[in-house]
């Protein structure tokens, strides 16, 4: 095998700056409920892919909604594989309120400009810098490794990993973990500290559907069931409520090790215990954990009436729901409580928490890495308040990791430019972030 440090070229780091460039000017914006077009990108994977003799596979539910998947063989058989995984399309953009066009993939004064340099065809870009790189040094890792380019993560996931999973699950044989977004970036938590969260945990997705019935009628008469009003008023219970903490495994190791860094040594099971408390004393750095300590639910949309005097027979809500590991019944009964005996519940979208062991050889060789080019930093373990891909391919018994490293300079809000507006990402930063993958994937 060739010195893993020498398999990242010149080359190398020539082609991770120009493939997010040219992945962003393919516009695979997923506008939802179907509206999306993946191919383009798919096949400039696999055209990348296919140079570099590894060999693509091409997979659609429907046209148009293109998957790539890929098998490189490690050395070592009995190693369990390793899923390595991207999605390829992206939240809108409105041109008129960026700096650049969100799908110019400009590149000026050090970094790449457009939507998903961040969210995440940076990471696409790294994933084949990497292994066309091990083409030409003539690596081969120790494990297999499948990497899977996907649509639509950004709606459903049906037509991308779900499709995947549930139809083609043969070309993630023998995968034990993933990796993919959302993990091994730089957060700033004072100067001269560098923090580097990598994700052993998601929380679930529980979005729902809030349905108040009651009398239609003339808006001027007394209306003791009025849809409207029994609807506002869950809604504004919800919006009140106060979750009740729940600290779930990832989420103490990550408390655990970001208040050693303070030189705080909590009992986090003494009694009368006050996470928030302990959040207070974490400075910047509670913002990696705090949105994760508890379930969540924030009502987002209210749909109701069609006339100012035309009392409704019904009204609905929508509330983006999140649940801790261990917390989805906790989450059901509380609803239950919370909507009352005049508003109905169901799930609009519902998907798993998440929970990976962070005393594991694959998260250890992910901090080593990341440690050996920033000896400086300090990796942490978290859980994301959102979700992945990795919910799908859980299924599969496959664990995930949110770990796509990057480098960022003081002030850069890396966690801001998720589907928001001037997404960018610093040429330094997949340099950093090309160099670390390539050390993980040949370790691990």
């Amino acid at each position: 095998m060739a010195d893993r440090y020498d398999a990242i070229d010149a080359q190398a780091l020539d082609e991770v700056v120009r493939f997010t460039s040219e992945l962003i000017r393919i516009d695979t914006t997923n506008r939802g409920g179907g509206d999306c077009r993946e191919r383009p990108a798919a096949e400039y994977v696999a055209e990348k892919l296919s140079e570099a003799d590894i060999a693509p596979t091409l997979l659609e539910c429907e046209p148009g909604r293109t998957n790539v998947v890929a098998r490189l063989a490690g050395s070592d058989p009995g190693a369990g594989a390793l899923l390595v995984h991207g999605h390829l399309d992206v939240v809108p953009a409105e041109p008129a309120d960026w700096t650049v066009h969100p799908f110019s993939g400009e590149i000026r004064d050090g970094v790449v400009w457009g939507r998903g340099a961040i969210d995440m065809k940076n990471m696409d870009a790294m994933i084949l810098a990497v292994v066309r790189a091990w083409a030409r040094a003539g690596v081969r890792p120790r494990r297999d490794i499948v990497l899977a380019f996907t649509a639509d993560e950004e709606d459903s996931a049906a037509v991308g990993s779900g499709f995947l999973t549930d139809r083609h699950a043969a070309f993630f044989e023998g995968c034990t973990e993933g990796i993919s977004e959302s993990g091994a970036f730089t957060f700033h938590a004072g100067p001269g500290r560098r923090i580097y969260p990598i994700a052993a945990g998601e929380r679930g997705t529980a979005w729902l559907r809030l349905t108040a019935r009651g009398t239609a009628g003339h808006g001027s008469k007394v209306n003791h069931a009025n849809a409207v009003s029994r609807l506002a008023s869950a809604v504004a219970r919800i919006g009140e409520y106060r979750w009740p903490a729940r600290l779930t495994p990832t989420v103490r190791a990550a408390l655990l090790e970001l208040s050693a860094l303070q030189g705080i040594e909590p009992d986090l099971d003494a009694p009368g215990f006050d996470v928030d408390e302990l959040l207070g004393k974490l400075g910047r750095a509670a913002a990696l954990v705090e949105p994760t300590v508890r379930n969540s639910a924030n009502p987002t949309v209210l749909e109701a009436g069609y006339k100012v005097n035309v009392i409704p027979g019904s009204a609905t809500a929508y509330v983006d729901g999140r649940t801790v590991p261990g917390g989805e019944e906790e989450f059901r009964h509380t609803l239950d409580r919370l909507t009352g005996p005049d508003v109905d519940w169901d799930f609009h979208h519902r998907e798993v928490a998440l929970q990976a062991p962070v005393d594991s050889p694959a998260f250890a060789a992910m901090r080593a890495a990341v440690e050996y080019f920033d000896p400086d930093g300090h990796v942490v373990p978290y859980c994301m308040s959102g979700g992945t891909d990795a919910k799908q391919f859980s299924r599969l018994g496959i664990l995930g990791y949110g770990f796509s490293p990057l480098k960022l300079p003081e002030g850069f809000d890396y966690q801001a430019l998720f589907h928001g507006v001037d997404e960018r990402v610093p040429i330094e930063a997949l340099h950093f972030g090309v160099r670390v993958l390539d050390h993980f994937l040949q370790e691990a």
